[in-house]
């Protein structure tokens, strides 16, 4: 059985002109010398002019994309995102964040010795050096470390929240 499946694979590679040049001198030469490829072939032939003559490819009917779509219709649709996304978690994040942002600027801006220089222009002149800020104050500052973990504290209190009324609602949609 081994054989007729190589036999078929090779002969449809020659009729589909798959095969290389060595391949098709090779194959024609079988079919020439040997009866069984010989009917094989004629067989397979057969069945190609059959499927290229008489083969007509189904066209969907008009309704057809009607039909699928009425049929999706009738299934619930995933809401869209702003109706289960809650509003309030995006606000207190983008708050947290915000917080943060300005209480680093108002710690840097207040580490800056601001002097006034007298310019030939009369603009005044800042004297900024980035080299004298000592950042082991602000990170082995006590108030910075509540702050970091009364902040940690208060984002999983808030996440809690948000995952135990999301649970809730499941409950409450299942009963």
């Amino acid at each position: 059985m081994d054989t007729q499946h190589y036999m078929e694979e090779r002969l449809w590679e020659y009729i589909d002109g798959a095969s290389g040049a060595e391949e098709k001198l090779f194959i024609e030469q079988l079919i020439a010398t040997q009866t069984e490829w010989r009917t094989k072939y004629a067989e397979l032939l057969e069945v190609h002019h059959l499927m290229q003559q008489h083969l007509e490819l189904d066209e969907p009917s008009m309704r057809f994309t009607q039909n699928v779509m009425e049929e999706i219709g009738k299934y619930k649709i995933t809401p869209a995102a702003q109706s289960y996304i809650n509003k309030r978690v995006i606000y207190g994040i983008a708050a947290f964040f915000i917080l943060t942002i300005v209480g680093f600027l108002i710690y840097g801006l207040s580490q800056v010795q601001w002097t006034s220089g007298g310019g030939s222009n009369g603009l005044y002149s800042v004297n900024v050096n980035l080299d004298k800020i000592d950042y082991s104050k602000i990170f082995n500052n006590r108030y910075t470390n509540i702050f970091l973990m009364v902040t940690i504290v208060l984002g999983l209190m808030f996440l809690d929240m948000y995952l135990g009324r999301k649970k809730k609602d499941i409950q409450q949609k299942t009963l």
